[in-house]
């Protein structure tokens, strides 16, 4: 399942590498990605190319809810074989379009969604039936390796494959005979657990509900909700890094005299490689310290999980903002602030799935995952990087190099702000968290409750 967990990011990565843009072409700030390519090729411009993320971040979020309704009624493998084969399917055609077709592109790049929706709603869930308490989170742990792995490479991969293969193209077609392998070895290597059958009481039948049952109970649960809003913000703050911090970095170097303006590709895209780079470590090594220090906390006080998130969205915060304001001072030290608030960031990931499985009820979890899913999206990634763009050309008062470092430099502050109120829910949630957990772990299902079985 880390493999599976791993792919989907991957491309997800490369593709944002093809689909990153920078609104005013003509100053000689370009792109940090291949994506004059793919505009040149399909003779498109800036605001129609950046519909390539868009969509797929679009039909992911509609599609998430229909899988977790499925993930928690039907054969759970069954679904992530069938995405993940259609996404390897899909993503490979989408390789091979003609330039008059550049719809077609868009189209398959929605239907991509499928495949993360498949795995991302369901897997989590597979492994909460299949582990319980610590062994839970050493094994969402490993899970949630992938999301800074898989991103991270994505850059790296997204920034090298058009200059070993002299065709963008390519750049799509790394992924999916992986994806092939992954079905293969899902096939014959995962096991379906029974929902809920490793922490259930053996006095406790759990029955499934109306999908507006689930709805309903998980909207009254202020652990889940509350945990949800912190995982937004997190989801905020690393949507736009990733769509921005490469093309802010560049920005700095231009306006420092450090590097050269793009006025034709292939432009410089070191930038990219190198935050790939720290996005892998610092994933790596923020997804282990959380779960470590969450798992010596947890002996003193049972709100453990909470605060550690807050703690990693609070010590992020001022780390953001230095990297940030030194851009134009020290190269060096941008990187290095950027490589502590990434780390800090990534403290979250493991912990509030984990959290999110033991306060949400067996029947009921793919569903709170899609719930969690489409709201970080919508109110999270899906938004920041166009609201980050929107503030930065507001603000910007000529086309100079001068005013296309400062006004994105000003919009990205607004990163560190909102990684302040993630803490503030996530303290929040340690108000609640134990009650919501002795409710799930105990939960009983009333009489009339019992009899609505959603198959409708």
């Amino acid at each position: 399942e880390l493999f599976l967990a791993f792919l989907p990011l991957f491309d997800r990565t490369v593709v944002r590498q093809e689909a990153k843009l920078e609104r005013k072409r003509g100053t000689g700030l370009g792109k940090v990605s291949v994506l004059p390519d793919i505009e040149l090729f399909f003779s498109i411009g800036d605001g129609t190319s950046g519909l390539l993320q868009t969509v797929f971040i679009c039909s992911y979020m509609f599609l998430a809810p229909l899988f977790g309704y499925l993930g928690d009624r039907y054969n759970r493998k069954l679904i992530m074989c069938v995405g993940i084969f259609f996404w390897s399917v899909v993503t490979l055609a989408s390789s091979f379009i003609g330039k008059d077709h550049f719809w077609a592109l868009l189209l398959t790049r929605g239907l991509v969604g499928v495949g993360e929706a498949s795995y991302s709603t369901i897997a989590p869930t597979i492994i909460a039936d299949l582990f319980i308490k610590e062994k839970r989170t050493n094994m969402l742990s490993i899970f949630y390796f992938a999301i800074p792995v898989g991103s991270g490479l994505g850059y790296i991969v997204g920034s090298k494959v058009d200059d070993v293969a002299g065709d963008w193209h390519w750049a799509l077609r790394v992924t999916p005979g992986l994806g092939l392998l992954a079905v293969i070895l899902l096939l014959f290597v995962v096991q379906e657990p029974k929902r809920g059958a490793i922490e259930a009481h053996p006095e406790h039948t759990l029955h499934r509900t109306s999908w507006l049952a689930d709805i309903k109970a998980l909207c009254r649960n202020p652990s889940f909700v509350l945990s949800t809003f912190g995982f937004t913000t997190v989801a905020f703050v690393t949507g736009s890094l990733a769509l921005w911090a490469p093309a802010f970095l560049f920005r700095a170097g231009v306006f420092t005299g450090e590097k050269q303006p793009c006025l034709k590709a292939p432009c410089d895209n070191s930038d990219s490689l190198i935050f790939g780079i720290i996005t892998v470590v610092t994933g790596i090594l923020g997804v282990a310290s959380g779960v470590q220090a969450s798992k010596k906390l947890r002996i003193k006080t049972p709100r453990a999980d909470p605060l550690v998130c807050a703690a990693g969205l609070l010590l992020a915060a001022p780390f953001l903002y230095l990297s940030i304001v030194f851009a134009q001072a020290s190269t060096a030290a941008t990187y290095v602030f950027i490589f502590l608030g990434e780390t800090f960031l990534s403290m979250n990931w493991a912990i509030v799935a984990d959290i999110l499985l033991y306060v949400v009820i067996p029947t009921r979890r793919s569903t709170a995952e899609a719930f969690q899913i489409v709201l970080s999206h919508l109110l999270g990634d899906a938004i920041s990087p166009y609201l980050i763009g929107v503030v930065s050309d507001s603000i910007k008062k000529s086309d100079s190099y001068m005013w296309e470092f400062r006004s994105l430099q000003m919009s990205l502050l607004l990163c560190s702000f909102v990684a302040v109120g993630g803490g503030a829910f996530f303290l929040a949630t340690a108000i609640f968290i134990e009650k919501d957990r002795h409710l799930a772990e105990n939960y009983v299902p009333s009489e009339n409750l019992a009899m609505s079985i959603a198959f409708s």
